[in-house]
């Protein structure tokens, strides 16, 4: 029996991958990935986890495994990615579309599917999409590179070389400083959070100050967005205990919008807010009435300060374009600064890098080195990766167990 083909193909950003996705599935596909047109597949991919989570809740009775009865909504990120994938082995296609299939998991669960994923070669044909060429798989024969939507298959060119983008002493000043005296920002003690009699967090002691840069790092299920939440003042966990946001302890009548005006946050789901016609200048632009979408009269000031970001970042040429048709590396630098403009004292950046190619992750690793090094904003990254160009001082990381998380700082 012949070894079955498979392939490895790395995506840059530039590329509308949907659109390629549905061409190899239609049979559509050109040159040497034609060999699938008369075959059978199926997509394994967050985008196709969602969906089938959506027919859940609509017909609540779609199946995602042979082996249980359980939804697929009910599981963690990483077990719903392994459930899922035995879904689509139990379909028995042809070949099987496996994008970024490493994405969002702690690296217990990347080991798991990677081994998973080894096993099936044996017996399904795979074509791997993936945006770091550290993903690709080493069972692969073929490995290309797909550079825009044109889909051709380029030959894979070597990692990424990173270059100096940004100048020093570049930062854009605030129109006025956020005044918070104290230099403590977040303390936790001995904070500890349970939902439906099921330990979360265990004994949590943290505390942030200014000019901090943290990586808080966890599995999948450890904690972290519980935590996150109790920073941002959105988690009614918090009541009650020794927490403190910004000099004010969680539950002794503070404002909300008072919290919440000292952080600066970003996360990949906000992409997806700012769905509609606003140019590149109006989005960032909205950051300073924290609204989504720009309903009111900018300042020349305001406008002045966009464009000293702008031409930081070297977007100025694009400031006039939709925002929702700029790349996701140019609409993730967009958005860190739209969360930075006012220089908050700490900056939450989740999953800042996620699904982003090698090339615009030097940018934005880039990005969030200079805001460390030349601010005094404390910066939360979170993240499952470690990655080499982004060094945070020190690491605060949860361990799960039957208790609940606790937590340990490294440095």
């Amino acid at each position: 029996m012949e070894p079955l083909e498979h392939w490895g193909i790395f995506l840059s950003n530039q590329v509308d991958k949907n659109a390629f996705i549905e061409t190899i599935l239609s049979g559509n596909s050109s040159s040497e990935l034609s060999n699938f047109n008369t075959k059978e597949g199926i997509l394994f991919s967050d985008i196709a986890i969602d969906n089938y989570i959506k027919k859940e809740y609509q017909y609540d009775t779609v199946e995602t495994s042979f082996e249980t009865s359980r939804k697929l909504r009910t599981f963690s990120s990483g077990e719903r990615k392994k459930v899922f994938l035995n879904y689509c082995i139990n379909q028995e296609p042809d070949f099987i579309i496996v994008d970024n299939p490493l994405d969002h998991l702690d690296q217990s669960s990347r080991n798991a599917i990677t081994l998973t994923l080894q096993q099936l070669a044996q017996k399904t044909q795979l074509i791997l999409l993936v945006n770091r060429q550290s993903d690709l798989l080493p069972f692969q024969v073929k490995k290309a590179h797909i550079k825009d939507n044109s889909f051709v298959l380029n030959e894979m060119n070597a990692a990424h070389k990173e270059q100096n983008l940004f100048k020093a002493n570049s930062i854009p000043a605030p129109i006025e400083n956020i005044v918070f005296e104290q230099e403590i920002l977040i303390e936790m003690k001995n904070l500890c959070v349970s939902y439906h009699e099921k330990p979360i967090l265990n004994t949590i002691n943290w505390t942030i100050k200014k000019g901090d840069f943290w990586h808080l790092l966890g599995p999948n299920g450890s904690g972290k967005s519980t935590l996150l939440s109790l920073i941002t003042g959105d988690n009614t966990k918090g009541y009650g205990q020794d927490l403190y946001l910004f000099g004010v302890k969680k539950g002794s009548g503070e404002n909300i919008w008072d919290i919440k005006k000292n952080i600066g946050y970003f996360s990949t789901a906000m992409t997806d807010l700012f769905q509609k016609n606003d140019s590149l200048e109006q989005m960032i632009l909205s950051g300073f009435f924290d609204s989504i979408g720009l309903y009111t009269q900018p300042s020349i000031l305001q406008k002045n300060i966009v464009s000293q970001w702008l031409e930081l970042i070297h977007l100025s040429p694009l400031k006039n374009k939709p925002f929702k048709t700029l790349s996701i590396g140019q609409q993730r630098l967009a958005l860190i600064v739209r969360a930075v403009l006012k220089h908050p004292p700490l900056l939450i950046l989740d999953e800042a890098v996620e699904g982003l190619d090698d090339e615009n992750v030097a940018l934005v690793a880039q990005l969030i080195t200079l805001l460390s090094k030349e601010t005094n904003m404390a910066i939360l990254y979170v993240s499952h990766r470690i990655e080499p160009n982004i060094i945070p001082e020190t690491i605060y990381e949860l361990t799960p167990n039957t208790t609940g998380s606790t937590g340990k700082i490294r440095t």
